[in-house]
């Protein structure tokens, strides 16, 4: 006589429990697995009907066994997919946070202010780099030439440039002559 199986009622689909219970009656009565395979052991009566019917079922028993373990490995490799994605995903939108974070605490730098004056009455335009003497010359800070203001300039088709401000023609050669009194002033650029 074989043990019936408890029959659990109360499962997602109690609408049809009869038809859960019709299965779980058939499924009690051959056993798979190991419990299949000990439980037809009892039964041998040594013929070879007994022995072939036992191995088939011997057969079937250890297939069913290998199909498990190999359906319960896929299933835990997906999960462990699954999870090694989710993981992945949540440090990604965490870092993503982290960056888009606005700062606290910043300090931006202090800027130079836009004049630098000094003692010796010489003044430094940070702004546009240009270094006024007390004598009113200026130089460019960044070249080291004398700074001419472009807005004082007329440039000619040769390459000479008029400095109106200071009254200085200066020639594609780099001969600078007064116009005022018409003497070269210098004759290097």
């Amino acid at each position: 006589m074989t043990a019936i199986a408890p029959i659990n009622i109360a499962s997602a689909t109690a609408s049809n429990w009869l038809k859960e219970a019709q299965t779980a009656l058939i499924a009690a009565a051959s056993p798979g697995g190991l419990m299949g395979a000990l439980q037809n052991a009892r039964h041998a009566d040594g013929s070879i009907k007994n022995f072939l019917s036992n191995s088939q079922s011997m057969a079937n028993n250890f297939a069913l066994i290998s199909s498990n373990n190999l359906q319960d490995a896929a299933n835990l490799t997906a999960q462990i997919a699954a999870e090694t994605v989710q993981n992945t995903i949540a440090e990604r939108l965490a870092a993503a946070q982290k960056r888009s974070a606005p700062q606290t605490n910043y300090t931006p730098p202090k800027e130079l202010d836009p004049f630098i004056y000094f003692a010796d009455g010489s003044s430094i335009d940070t702004q546009n780099n240009i270094l006024t003497l007390s004598d009113g010359t200026q130089i460019d800070i960044t070249t080291g030439a004398p700074y001419i203001d472009p807005g004082s300039l007329i440039q000619m088709a040769n390459g000479a440039y008029l400095d109106t401000k200071n009254n200085i023609l200066t020639l594609s050669d780099g001969t600078k002559i007064d116009t005022i009194t018409g003497l070269i002033v210098s004759t290097t650029a």
